[in-house]
């Protein structure tokens, strides 16, 4: 076993997209366990775009990372020392371990998993990804048999989870995607009836009438992960009782204001809030972490949706630690084709 490891600790927070400065890769000695404590060998990280709201130092609803500290996150991988009776060396586990390639854990936050199936899924389709995209269109979108739903960020983690769900729970499910590849995934991979490319539409008018057209009878569920131009064109053709899980607003992320909510242009909260009462909608933002009791019954939903082929996935997956800020930049611009990965051995 190496007697080091390598980290990427937040240098500085950033000042919109976060640049290299804002990073710097460590090296130092491999941690060692204590009583209840298991040491991990990271095979594959996790990039998610919440993590670009944890590099500020504005008020949320987890701790802001701090200058000096291992940017957080999931990885899988294996247990090289164990004092946890739970857990062997050898063992696959998922757990926190954060941007880096060893991690210690108490055994009591580690996930150990099915050695008979890959790695990587513990990271997006039966992960916190996964988890999200489930829960949110479950318990909070309600779906109904016939209903019409629209996903934005349809190809992602979260979004590709929540098309294939509600097709299984016979929705008609649209897909808006960034450029005409991942369209083309939405519809040919995941199942989605249709799938509008934001990018070719300047406007949310012109966006908004191309969803008219595939969405004729209105949209009855908007699970929401972009804002932006995006939501502005969705919420003129929700329906009387529509559901929108908040999940995330990808597209402020890097304004730097109010902790990711975007902050420019006119203020159309009027509209929206008047939609909202006249319509009788239900918008429910939810963070995940609050929700962890109802991960057994995702699996037992999902894991077998996904062992017999009604929900697959799509995994981008980059090569060495080094290279995550710059995956990360691109994550955050939508470059990635499905859950984005970090291979660290």
């Amino acid at each position: 076993m190496t007697d080091q490891m390598q980290r990427i600790v937040l240098a500085k927070r950033p000042q919109g997209e976060p640049g290299d400065d804002c990073f710097r890769l460590e090296t130092l000695d491999v941690p060692s366990p204590g009583d209840g404590e298991v040491l991990v060998r990271a095979e594959y990280m996790s990039l998610d775009p919440y993590m670009r709201g944890r590099m500020d130092d504005a008020k949320s609803y987890s701790a802001p990372v701090e200058i000096g500290e291992t940017m957080g996150g999931g990885a899988v991988g294996e247990v090289l020392v164990s004092h946890h009776a739970g857990f062997k060396p050898g063992d696959k586990v998922m757990g926190m371990t954060g941007w880096a390639t060893h991690g210690v854990l108490p055994g009591s936050q580690l996930r150990k998993l099915d050695p008979s199936l890959p790695i990587t899924p513990a990271l997006g389709v039966l992960g916190m990804p996964g988890f999200t995209g489930w829960y949110g269109l479950t318990q909070i979108g309600q779906p109904k048999e016939g209903e019409t739903l629209v996903v934005a960020a349809a190809t992602g983690g979260v979004g590709s989870v929540v098309g294939q769900v509600a097709r299984a729970r016979g929705l008609r499910t649209i897909g808006i995607a960034g450029g005409p590849e991942k369209c083309r995934i939405a519809t040919e991979t995941f199942g989605f009836d249709a799938c509008l490319d934001h990018r070719a539409h300047n406007d949310a008018r012109s966006l908004r009438a191309a969803l008219k057209e595939v969405c004729p009878d209105g949209i009855d569920i908007y699970f929401e992960n972009v804002g932006g131009k995006v939501q502005e064109a969705v919420m003129p053709l929700m329906n009387t009782f529509g559901r929108i899980p908040l999940c995330g607003m990808i597209a402020g992320y890097n304004s730097g204001a109010l902790g990711g909510v975007e902050a420019q242009g006119p203020d159309r909260s009027p509209v929206l809030w008047r939609s909202l009462l006249v319509k009788r909608m239900r918008l429910e933002g939810f963070i995940i972490s609050d929700h962890f009791d109802r991960f057994p019954a995702f699996l037992k939903e999902v894991a077998p949706m996904v062992a017999d082929g009604r929900v697959t996935y799509l995994e981008d997956v980059a090569e060495g630690l080094e290279n995550a800020p710059e995956t990360f930049r691109g994550l955050l611009k939508g470059r990635n084709m499905g859950k984005q990965l970090v291979k660290l051995t």
